[in-house]
C-alpha cells in the first residue's frame, strides 16, 4: 500500500502520456514529409540490405466498439477487392524504388482484420509481394488473425504462403465484457483457431489481452487470463485499454461509469502479471511476457529488444516500411504516413505515386532522445556510454536529465555514473519517466491514462 501511494502522488492515476511507440509521437508529424521524400529514403537504402514490411488492411466485418484503429465496416468483399489492387500497385512502386538486392526480414499483415480476405485475395496478395521483394531465409511472416473471420480455407492460404507467426486479438473471455465492448468470442472459439493454426505448421503463436475494461473486476481477468494461458501462447501483451472517444467515436457506445479506476487498471494489471509470471512468462518491457525460449525472450535479454508501431519486436531492420492506408514507416532519416483517407490513398496511388501524406524530418536531438526513450521502454535503463557513442550526446545533457528524473521521481529511478535504471517498484511508472526525455509540447487529453 505504501508504495501505490507514493506512485499515487507522483501522478501516475492522473497522467496521460504517450505509449511511445515511435518519437516524436505521431501527433507531432506535419507535412515536410511527401511522396518525394519518401522516395528519396527508400532510395538511400543500403543495395542488399533488408526491411520489414507492414500491410494495412483497414475493413473489418464488424466495429469493436473498444478498438481506436483506422478501420471502416465493409457488409461484402467488393471495396476490399478495389483495396487490394491498390495495394498491389504500390507494392510496384515500393519495388521500382528500392536499391538492388533489398530483402523482407519480416512481413506483418494488420488492420482491420486481414482474415477478412478470401483465400484467393490472401494468396495474391502474398505472391505479389513477395514476387516484389523476395524474403531473406530467416524472414519472419506474421498476421493477425480474427478468430471470428477464419476458416480451413483461409487457414491454408496462409500456411501456403508461408505464415510463421499468428497473432490473436483475445481482449477478454467474459461473456458480459465481450458484448459490453462490441467484440463476441468465444473460448471455444479462439480454442479451434489455436488449434487450426498449429495443425497447419505454424508454431509461433502471439496474443493480446486488455485490462481496463467496463465491469472487468479481479476475479474475472483472473479466469480469463487462464484460460488464455490454456492455449499456451508463446507471447502475450498485456495492453491497458485506452478510452479515447474524442480520438475513436465508437468508443462513446461504451459506458465510462463501467469502467474500472485507475487504481483498479493498477491491480488488474498486477493480478493477471503473476499469472503470467507464476506460469513461467518472462516479463519483456511495460506489458509483454514471452516463453523463456522465445526470440523476445532471448532479445530483452542480450538487451536487441526494440519498439516500433506494432509495439515491441526482435527485427533488426533499419527501416520499416507501412503500406496501404494511414500506414506509417519509419526510415534512419525519419517517419511518413500514408494519407489517411481510404479514398485519396487509392487516388494518389492509382495516379502513379506514393500516398504519402505526413510525417517527420529527424533533426536536433530527435535521435538522442529517441533512443533514450527506447531503451527505457525496452530495458528500463539507458547506458550513458551507448547514447554518447553511438548518437553523439553531450554528456552535460545527459547528467542534467538524469538529476532532473532523480528529483522528480525520487527513490524510483536510479542515477549512476553508468546512467539511469528504472528498478521493478517503479516501473509503473516507465512511460511518465519516458515522458521527461521528450522534448516536444503535449496535449493532456492527446494520450492514454499512464496504467
Amino acid at each position: 500500500m505504501e508504495t501505490v501511494s507514493q506512485l499515487a502522488k507522483l501522478g501516475l492515476f492522473d497522467a496521460r502520456v504517450p505509449r511511445y511507440t515511435s518519437y516524436p509521437t505521431a501527433p507531432h508529424f506535419n507535412n515536410a514529409v511527401g511522396p518525394a521524400r519518401f522516395t528519396d529514403w527508400l532510395g538511400a537504402l543500403p543495395p542488399a540490405s533488408k526491411i520489414s514490411l507492414y500491410i494495412h488492411i483497414p475493413f473489418c466485418r464488424r466495429l469493436c466498439w473498444f478498438c481506436a484503429c483506422r478501420t471502416q465496416g465493409t457488409s461484402s468483399l467488393s471495396p476490399v477487392a478495389g483495396y487490394l489492387e491498390t495495394l498491389k500497385a504500390e507494392i510496384d512502386l515500393l519495388a521500382a524504388a528500392l536499391p538492388g538486392g533489398v530483402k523482407l526480414s519480416a512481413l506483418h499483415w494488420g488492420g482491420g482484420t486481414p482474415t477478412l480476405l478470401a483465400p484467393e485475395m490472401m494468396t495474391d496478395l502474398a505472391e505479389s509481394i513477395f514476387r516484389a521483394i523476395p524474403r531473406a531465409e530467416d524472414a519472419e511472416f506474421s498476421v493477425e488473425i480474427d478468430p471470428n473471420e477464419i476458416d480451413d480455407a483461409r487457414l491454408d492460404a496462409l500456411a501456403g504462403a508461408g505464415l510463421t507467426r499468428a497473432s490473436i486479438g483475445v481482449q477478454d473471455f467474459d461473456p458480459e465484457i465481450q458484448k459490453i465492448i462490441g467484440r463476441e468470442q468465444s473460448f471455444e472459439i479462439t480454442s479451434a483457431a489455436v488449434e487450426g493454426i498449429r495443425a497447419r505448421g505454424v508454431t509461433s503463436l502471439n496474443t493480446d489481452i486488455l485490462y481496463g475494461l467496463p465491469n472487468q473486476s479481479e476475479a474475472r481477468i483472473s479466469d480469463s487470463v487462464q484460460k488464455l494461458l490454456s492455449l499456451s501462447p508463446d507471447r502475450v501483451a498485456l495492453y491497458g485499454y485506452a478510452h479515447v472517444p474524442w480520438m475513436a467515436r465508437r468508443q462513446t457506445l461504451i459506458p465510462t461509469d463501467a469502467l474500472p479506476s485507475a487504481r483498479e487498471r493498477l491491480k488488474l494489471f498486477d493480478t493477471a502479471r503473476q499469472l503470467f509470471l507464476w506460469d513461467g512468462y518472462d516479463e519483456i518491457g511495460i506489458d509483454h511476457f514471452a516463453r523463456s525460449g522465445d526470440s523476445m525472450s532471448l532479445a530483452a535479454r542480450d538487451g536487441t529488444l526494440r519498439r516500433n508501431f506494432q509495439g515491441y519486436t526482435v527485427d533488426p531492420a533499419p527501416a520499416l516500411i507501412g503500406l496501404g492506408a494511414s500506414a506509417i514507416s519509419r526510415f534512419p532519416q525519419g517517419y511518413a504516413q500514408n494519407i489517411s483517407s481510404t479514398g485519396n490513398y487509392t487516388k494518389a496511388v492509382r495516379d502513379g505515386r506514393f500516398a504519402t501524406g505526413r510525417g517527420h524530418v529527424f533533426a536536433g536531438e530527435d535521435l538522442i532522445r529517441a533512443r533514450m526513450i527506447e531503451t527505457l521502454m525496452c530495458n528500463f535503463s539507458i547506458d550513458s556510454a551507448e547514447i554518447e557513442r553511438d548518437y553523439g550526446a553531450d554528456p552535460a545533457l545527459l547528467r542534467a536529465l538524469f538529476a532532473e528524473a532523480g528529483e522528480r521521481f525520487g527513490q524510483f529511478v536510479e542515477v549512476t555514473p553508468k546512467g539511469l535504471a528504472i528498478p521493478p517498484e517503479g516501473r509503473p511508472l516507465t512511460r511518465m519517466i519516458a515522458r521527461l526525455f521528450d522534448a516536444y509540447e503535449m496535449a493532456r487529453t492527446g494520450h492514454s491514462s499512464a496504467i
